[in-house]
């Protein structure tokens, strides 16, 4: 399953250049990375913002699955979500995946406090330092943040990076795996 949407994503990618049509999907040792960190912390609340065809939430869905947790994924393309849901029926994984077909931004300011104890960020990078103010008040303490492109797309990942390593409660880190994870942890009290 997983290998059909890699060919899938490479395939719509090659033959499409406006960003929309795109699935800009994560890369494999990315997927991976992101099952162990859920499996590793025990992560039961996952919020994925940038569904696209369901590719990353796939390898989510799975981890929080088999530790008795769930994802919620947020994307605002009816399309990209139509994808996904089929994607997740044909893996086996719907029950534990709620889709919300929205503008991140609105769904984070719904969000309860410390609502989620793991999110991975995947949208409109030129976003995320409007939407940080939320982010870090729905992570949970201890909670672990992790948005794709760090090292892929500097230049846009630099003002929201700055942001978070100004931020005393996080810590953070930069992993060379994929496109680069920006990594950020809210401490504990």
């Amino acid at each position: 399953m997983k290998a059909d949407l890699e060919e899938f994503g490479k395939a719509n990618d090659a033959a499409h250049s406006e960003y929309s049509q795109r699935m800009l999907n994560i890369t494999r040792d990315t997927g991976e990375f992101l099952s162990v960190l859920v499996r590793a912390m025990s992560a039961r609340r996952v919020l994925e913002v940038g569904t696209s065809n369901g590719y990353s939430t796939l390898w989510l869905a799975e981890a929080a699955r088999d530790i008795g947790g769930a994802v919620m994924s947020v994307d605002f393309s009816q399309i990209k979500l139509k994808l996904a849901a089929a994607n997740f029926a044909r893996a086996g994984v719907s029950s534990v995946i709620t889709l919300v077909e929205e503008d991140a931004g609105s769904v984070l300011e719904r969000l309860e406090n410390g609502s989620s104890d793991f999110i991975f960020l995947d949208s409109e990078r030129a976003e995320y330092p409007r939407w940080w103010k939320h982010i870090r008040r729905v992570l949970r303490p201890g909670g672990l943040l992790v948005v794709d492109n760090a090292t892929s797309h500097p230049e846009q990942m630099a003002p929201f990076i700055t942001l978070v390593n100004g931020d005393a409660e996080f810590r953070t880190s930069v992993v060379p795996i994929g496109n680069g994870e920006f990594m950020a942890v809210r401490q504990v009290g």
